[in-house]
């Protein structure tokens, strides 16, 4: 399944070949990411005291879960540059400010006239 993974993320990144030979170890730290944070999400996350529930801890799980998936969601950030599909230029923030810099391009050229 790992090879069939990483086929998976290499085509989505390109058909040229040396694209996919420079982002290989970067997709194979994505598909290595992946297995981790599979096996981890298996395990409890929460130790809870037996005589007060109140009281709980994060097991060693949790820890590793979350810097795994800080790393992983830093990878996914970066494939998603390297395929222009980082979801950056949909935002509404965007779109309103370049609306707003349009709009203001053309009062500028109205007060010219």
């Amino acid at each position: 399944m790992n090879a069939d993974r990483e086929k998976q993320l290499l085509d989505y990144i390109g058909s040229s070949g040396g694209a996919k030979d420079t982002y290989r170890p970067l997709v194979e730290q994505i598909v290595f990411l992946e297995g981790q944070l599979d096996e981890l999400r298996a395990l409890p996350f929460i130790r809870v005291h037996p005589s007060d529930p109140a009281r709980q801890k994060p097991t060693p799980a949790a820890r590793q879960y979350r810097e795994l998936l800080s790393q992983y969601t830093a990878c996914i950030k970066v494939l998603g540059k390297i395929t222009g599909d980082s979801g950056d230029e949909d935002s509404p923030l965007r779109a309103w400010m370049t609306a707003r810099l349009k709009n203001q391009g053309r009062d500028d050229d109205d007060m010219d006239s």
